[in-house]
């Protein structure tokens, strides 16, 4: 570990508790069915009284917006083909839990969507902020994973980005993931958003084992559907530690699915986000100075957080929430802090 991770961790150098718990529950069979569905879809109620869409333009945001709601969630992940001699395929792994997703913003062809977990495990409740996924219409830059710790912004051509959306994707501490580009469909009574080929860091699932492979290629679909809606990947696993052209190791297939739910109480998820939403926005606004400064961002992947600079930053969100850390002095910190961790 170097110096500059070891300053940038919590004190006693592990992520924060809540994290950890809610990765256990996340890969938990007992956690995933602690909660059964309710037999009422208040979701689906929604999105079938939902006026309908002026224009195309329209009813992609319309789209976007479904996704919006309280869910029970189901994590389904196999590796199905090896793609070299020497590599055989890791047994399916399957999780799930409770989450809420909200707006941050919406203006128009900006909207920004905020998955929090909201968790139950031995009488308490474990709130972790989770990913954030930004969409933008017609984008002329898409922030992109470009190998190891250093992501890039991306032209996206004329022809590419008409009609289209990206969607970026954000760590819990909003440094990013990835991005890519895409357009929404409706065929064959199927409303689906697909990307094109897009790269990947590596998931905590498999960052934590030291695989063989470091990154993804995938293409994403988001697929709206009755009572919720599905996250489906179609990933290739790769290594390109040897240098030169990235070498496929494995295919893999994600199915995530959204079922909207009544089973859990979302409102100390809401609380929380009530309670640090200005901090979130600080932190949002410090990572997007540094990628229009530097036209992309080097900040250290970590295996077990997503980014050096996770758990000081989550942590400062949770002492907000208790009314530990005022706002302006936690944005203050977060704005050093990140900084630090991207300095060249």
């Amino acid at each position: 570990m170097t110096h500059k991770r070891e300053a940038l961790l919590h004190k006693n150098g592990q992520p924060m508790r809540a994290i950890l718990i809610a990765a256990a529950l996340l890969t938990g069979a007992s956690a995933a069915q602690a909660l059964p569905l309710a037999s009422t879809l208040p979701q689906a109620q929604a999105q079938a009284s939902s006026p309908a869409p002026t224009s195309a333009f329209e009813r992609d945001r319309q789209a976007i917006l479904a996704q919006v709601g309280d869910y029970r969630v189901r994590f389904n992940m196999r590796e199905t083909v090896g793609l070299q001699a020497d590599y055989q395929p890791l047994e399916p792994k399957t999780s799930g839990g409770t989450e809420i997703v909200r707006v941050v913003h919406d203006t128009g062809d900006r909207i920004s969507l905020q998955h929090i977990l909201v968790m139950y495990h031995e009488g308490q409740t474990i709130l972790v902020k989770h990913w954030r996924q930004d969409w933008t219409y017609q984008p002329e830059t898409v922030l992109t994973y470009a190998g190891p710790d250093q992501w890039t912004l991306t032209t996206v051509s004329a022809e590419d980005r008409r009609g289209a959306w990206s969607q970026t994707v954000w760590q819990t501490d909003d440094s990013p993931r990835y991005g890519g580009v895409g357009r929404w469909s409706y065929d064959n009574g199927m409303t689906v958003w697909t990307s094109g080929p897009t790269w990947r860091p590596l998931a905590r699932r498999d960052a934590v084992r030291n695989p063989v492979y470091d990154r993804y290629l995938g293409t994403n679909r988001h697929v709206i559907r009755p009572g919720g809606w599905v996250h489906i990947q179609d990933n290739v696993k790769m290594t390109g530690r040897d240098g030169g052209e990235p070498r496929a190791m494995v295919q893999e297939d994600v199915v995530n699915t959204y079922d909207a739910s009544a089973a859990f109480e979302p409102k100390p998820g809401d609380d929380y986000w009530a309670a640090t939403k200005a901090y979130w926005a600080e932190v949002r606004a410090a990572w997007d100075a540094v990628i229009t400064r530097d036209g992309g961002v080097h900040v250290q992947e970590v295996a077990d957080t997503g980014a050096v600079t996770s758990a000081a930053l989550m942590e400062m969100a949770d002492k907000i929430n208790a009314g530990e850390l005022t706002t302006e002095a936690a944005a203050e910190r977060a704005r050093a802090l990140i900084n630090e961790a991207t300095r060249p």
